[in-house]
């Protein structure tokens, strides 16, 4: 016997953000209340600082934000959490690779029994919601086999078609630390409760997104991290030589993406998407300290640390998969999104000349 396909309709209640007051939650949960969409967000308030988000959000929006402070993974808080919803974005999770490492059991509990959790609660609905949930990059593993040149501050890929498109779906997956573990399952599932329970649910595998709300650390949120470092003019510690490579991504086009995904989740239902800057907004940890070093007007403080486990030395997203199905592409360009985030952290930051690559370290 096939199993029950739950009928499935517009709501008109409100938007479910797990991890809403994080960074991507926050700024996503902004763009909705502006439009009048009631958001509904669910967070335990664990990573430090996001409670200034939700002070923001709920001096901005007043009762048009509903607030549950809570884990997900507590009796009953789901249940609650999804009744009535028209939509729901999965951000909630354990996020840095580091804490996989020292806490394999916790990272799972968070990342993959969280998001079947949730998967449960909406397959339980009469009429579940579209849902979106963030997986990452790392499910592609370290991608030790792509063949990487050195050209001045960066790796670029010695196939010419890789270095123009970037990491497409197609790539196999290979889960690598705990982290990418724990969100390989998670995507896994997501994509599975789609084609198995017909629950229209779809996944944004992520590069590196950065923009205002971000409180970014050594472990993740690394771009705003490294520009608040050099902002305060303390050390930066570079894991491996520098010249590995992301694609970085304006949280203000992600959320754009986000909206788009859920507008179209008939179409996209069952489907992973690899998110990020793509080939024209990649960057190297040295081109965007160059950058940094513009920006503030110090020279950067380094230190070079040993290769970290699981880091990849290129990822570049291949971003054709969802811009065919969607017509969404990014808006921001590198120079301008990193002068945003400058500006939000310190007001009056102004835009400077490049600086030689001399001048890049004391």
């Amino acid at each position: 016997m096939s199993p029950r396909r739950p009928k499935q309709t517009q709501k008109s209640g409100p938007i479910l953000i797990t991890g809403g007051a994080g960074f991507i939650g926050t700024n996503l949960a902004d763009r909705l209340l502006q439009g009048g969409t009631p958001v509904r967000i669910l967070d335990n308030l664990s990573r430090p600082g996001v409670e200034q988000n939700l002070r923001w959000l709920q001096q901005r929006h007043g009762s048009l934000l509903q607030t549950a402070i809570a884990d997900l993974r507590e009796p009953g808080v789901l249940q609650r959490a999804v009744q009535d919803v028209r939509g729901v974005y999965h951000f909630a999770a354990q996020v840095a690779v580091t804490t996989s490492l020292d806490s394999p059991l916790h990272d799972f509990d968070v990342n993959a029994r969280g998001t079947l959790l949730i998967l449960e609660a909406l397959r339980a609905l009469r009429q579940p919601p579209p849902l979106l949930f963030t997986s990452t990059n790392k499910v592609y593993g370290a991608l030790a086999d792509i063949g990487l040149e050195a050209n001045g501050r960066r790796y670029e890929p010695a196939l010419d078609p890789l270095r123009q498109r970037g990491i497409s779906e197609a790539r196999a997956l290979e889960f690598h630390s705990p982290y990418g573990c724990s969100k390989g399952a998670a995507d896994q599932y997501v994509l599975d409760y789609a084609r198995t329970f017909g629950l229209p649910a779809a996944v944004f595998r992520m590069s590196c997104i950065y923009g205002p709300h971000q409180m970014g650390n050594e472990d993740q949120g690394w771009v705003a991290h490294f520009l608040l470092q050099q902002l305060r003019g303390a050390p930066l510690v570079i894991y491996g030589d520098g010249k590995q490579v992301r694609d970085i991504l304006f949280v203000e086009d992600l959320v754009e993406a986000l909206l788009r995904a859920h507008a179209d989740m008939p179409q996209l239902a069952g489907q992973a998407f690899n998110i990020g800057g793509g080939p024209s907004r990649s960057v190297s940890l040295l081109e965007l300290l160059v950058r940094f070093v513009a920006l503030t007007g110090r020279p950067a403080q380094l230190r070079f640390e040993p290769w970290r486990t699981a880091d990849q030395r290129y990822y570049v997203s291949d971003l054709r998969r969802f811009q065919e199905r969607t017509g969404w592409e990014p808006r921001v360009g590198v120079d301008e999104g990193l002068l945003r985030l400058a500006r939000w952290l310190a007001p009056g930051v102004k835009a400077g000349a490049e600086p030689q690559f001399a001048e890049l370290m004391t």
